[in-house]
């Protein structure tokens, strides 16, 4: 799908979140791509109105959900290492009232479940994305 602008983004992400069926999705891109801007527009359309920022420095943040869940949005970009975080996301991926969204998944793709929704972004020449949902 080509996505040609950031509020096709956010309503793609709406769009999703609408249509949801599960509660891990991975997202795979570049930097700059979209992904957190992926994550605001899902979280929009769940209702959050806290403002939604990259977790790149803090490597997680949760939100609550006005119906009783949490998102959960992990960037393990910085980390050579997932450590503790490892164990941290484990039991976030085994809560059923937590939906988990992951950037730059690569150190901890052995403890995500295999039935987990993956959406890679990519750049295209024009400034627009390409987007493929597994």
């Amino acid at each position: 799908m080509k996505i040609n602008s950031e509020k096709e983004r956010m309503g793609f992400a709406a769009n999703f979140a609408r249509q949801m069926n599960g509660s891990v999705i991975e997202l795979i891109g570049d930097v700059g791509v979209g992904k957190t801007t992926f994550v605001k527009g899902f979280a929009r359309e769940l209702g959050i109105k806290e403002e939604i920022t990259s977790p790149s420095f803090t490597i997680s943040k949760s939100y609550a959900v006005p119906d009783g869940r949490t998102l959960v949005h992990y960037d393990f970009y910085r980390l050579d290492d997932p450590g503790i975080m490892s164990e941290d996301l484990a039991e976030n991926l085994n809560d059923q009232n937590k939906i988990v969204i992951i950037e730059w998944s690569d150190l901890i793709q052995d403890i995500l479940p295999e039935n987990h929704t993956i959406i890679n972004i990519k750049y295209n020449d024009d400034g627009s994305r390409e987007v493929e949902t597994k």
